[in-house]
């Protein structure tokens, strides 16, 4: 990886308000680390940031970090962490890692496939990238920003894994060599789709039928029930209808009956 040059200031405005000016003068907080010097904060002009990110593959950017007023002229980091603007993308903050140009350092790289697939181009495969990005370890100027895979004889079925992959010369790659970068998958066929389609509309597999046909049979027993209920209560209601009738008379003939009975005294 090769290392550009980026100028830097020592920062004294550290609070909320003190960031704020410096984000209207176009200026963008910044904080060194290292692990011989204590953490400095530090101010970097936007437009050098926004340059650094134009002309980079990644955010894994090595600098010759020049401090104004430091007594080191150079000082050898990597850009460790760029902050956005959720909405607006501006950058907001920068962290930078101080390394030693003798110490391997690991960073994370983003993986990038060149060329179309066997699979792709005469069966109609489709390229699935599972695995975007894989830890390395390396000098810092041995870092690659970005490893690429020819993916151009992948067929079908086939797959390319960590274990496959090219590593840049002074460079480990880092993780389960077992796990998928690339991979070509087949498309469904005709027939399978027309067949997924078939099964799904079939009938007498979908379980509403079923459920239908239950609630018919229950509606059916429910109407026979009534007609039960009816024919039973009907003797009841004309036993109580015959009694309403009589009640008149008995009473005429009750009347009558003690009409002869005071006669007859």
């Amino acid at each position: 990886m090769k290392s550009v040059s980026l100028s830097a200031y020592p920062r004294t405005l550290i609070k909320r308000s003190g960031v704020k000016k410096l984000r209207t003068a176009r200026r963008v907080p910044a904080v060194v680390y290292g692990r011989q010097h204590p953490p400095q904060a530090l101010e970097v002009k936007l437009q050098d940031i926004e340059n650094l990110l134009h002309h980079s593959a990644s955010e894994n950017i090595l600098v010759d970090l020049n401090v104004e007023g430091d007594a080191r002229s150079k000082r050898l980091a990597l850009v460790q962490d760029i902050q956005h603007h959720a909405l607006s993308g501006n950058v907001l903050h920068v962290d930078l890692h101080e390394v030693a140009e003798a110490e391997r350092v690991s960073v994370t790289v983003p993986i990038e496939a060149v060329g179309v697939p066997l699979g792709v181009r005469e069966s109609g495969g489709v390229l699935e990238h599972v695995l975007f990005r894989v830890k390395v370890r390396a000098l810092p100027r041995d870092l690659p920003e970005v490893i690429t895979v020819d993916v151009t004889a992948l067929n079908i079925g086939q797959a390319i894994h960590i274990s496959d992959l090219t590593a840049p010369p002074g460079t480990e790659i880092i993780g389960n060599q077992k796990t998928t970068v690339l991979a070509v998958a087949a498309p469904l066929s005709e027939e399978q789709l027309a067949a997924a389609e078939a099964a799904a509309t079939e009938p007498g597999t979908e379980p509403e039928v079923i459920m239908e046909k239950k609630e018919e049979g229950e509606e059916g027993e429910a109407g026979k029930a009534p007609e039960k209920k009816g024919a039973e209560k009907a003797p009841a209601e004309k036993k109580g209808a015959e009694k309403a009738e009589k009640k008149p008379e008995e009473k005429k003939a009750e009347k009558k009956a003690e009409k002869k009975a005071e006669k007859k005294k």
